[in-house]
């Protein structure tokens, strides 16, 4: 078995020695920007993991686990671009350092190396057909996101499908594949991929909550963009159904309100979340969430010490103190 460690050392290498064409520069430099900047390579990794419980030639899909990290970073290069977003990871987005056009050609280059590296890769109709799968669930989900900006009705159970396509279903079918290549049973697969879509619900929700509590130095970006961006988030939500008719007065104001001052506008809406209390039912949910995903890794099919490795990782994605 190998050691997280080891295994992020492989991915780094391997994003090092992607291969791209010369010319355009415009168009593959903002490629190698992109991948060069760093993040956790937590789908990539999950991938790798999921194979090693059964097999330890992690080395002969990484150009599967690549295809994968590279796919998340074509999402990332066009959420930017459609959120208007500044910074990624400490640096410039493409559209800011290049331009527009420049961020959408090269996302869509991305796309199409994504496919061409998982067809490097083992060649395997079923994680071919899991891959598509992913990656339009992906899709899905970022156009329920969009949809959601224009509606004041989003239910609980809405966002929690949109954040499972959107992010935490990419998780579950890294492992899922890995385990399809590695030769695991249907019910191990299933389990794993469950594994990765709880901890995936539970990382986003976690996520909302930092944008409104987190400290800004240790979370590399403002508070509360959350907020100011109307998204109808998790928190936002539960406010809503937790709120008293006074409380859901002051929401819709703020909600709805075209000019207003940044920070009063964060300060009233979090002044309305401490006292419903939704820093509280976001953390349970959060641990009901990490439980749950817990109680599927302990039906995989393999030895318990063989998944200390994924126990970790889930431990350090959720238990993020800031």
């Amino acid at each position: 078995m190998h050691t997280t460690k080891e295994l992020i050392e492989i991915i780094s290498t391997g994003v090092k020695n992607i291969q791209y064409n010369a010319e355009p520069q415009n168009l593959y430099a903002p490629i190698q920007y992109i991948l060069s900047i760093g993040g956790k390579r937590i789908r990539p990794l999950l991938m790798l993991m999921g194979y090693n419980l059964y097999k330890d030639n992690v080395d002969s899909i990484l150009n599967n686990a690549l295809a994968l990290e590279t796919y998340h970073n074509f999402t990332l290069l066009h959420d930017d671009l459609m959120d208007k977003s500044d910074m990624r990871r400490g640096h410039l987005t493409v559209h800011k350092k290049w331009n527009e056009n420049t961020a959408i050609l090269s996302g869509d280059t991305m796309l199409i190396m994504a496919y061409q590296l998982f067809n490097q890769g083992i060649r395997n109709e079923e994680a071919w057909a899991a891959f598509i799968d992913a990656t339009l669930g992906v899709c899905k989900g970022q156009q329920y996101d969009i949809d959601f900006e224009t509606r004041n009705d989003v239910s609980e159970a809405e966002y929690m499908e949109m954040i499972r396509l959107k992010t935490s279903l990419l998780l579950g079918y890294a492992l899922k594949i890995g385990a399809i290549l590695g030769g695991a049973d249907k019910e191990d697969q299933q389990n794993l991929y469950a594994f990765g879509e709880k901890i995936g619900l539970a990382f986003q929700l976690q996520d909302d909550w930092l944008d409104v509590y987190g400290d800004p130095k240790k979370f590399q970006k403002k508070l509360g963009g959350d907020i100011v961006d109307n998204k109808k988030t998790f928190m936002l939500i539960k406010a809503y159904q937790l709120a008293d008719n006074a409380q859901k007065a002051e929401l819709d104001k703020w909600m709805t309100a075209t000019e207003f001052q940044e920070a009063e506008k964060i300060a009233a809406v979090t002044h309305i979340y401490n006292i419903v209390g939704i820093g509280q039912h976001v953390q349970k949910k959060i641990e009901e969430l990490f439980s749950q995903a817990l109680a599927c890794l302990e039906k995989v099919k393999v030895n318990s010490h063989q998944k200390d490795e994924l126990r970790h990782l889930a431990d350090q994605l959720l238990g993020r103190q800031y």
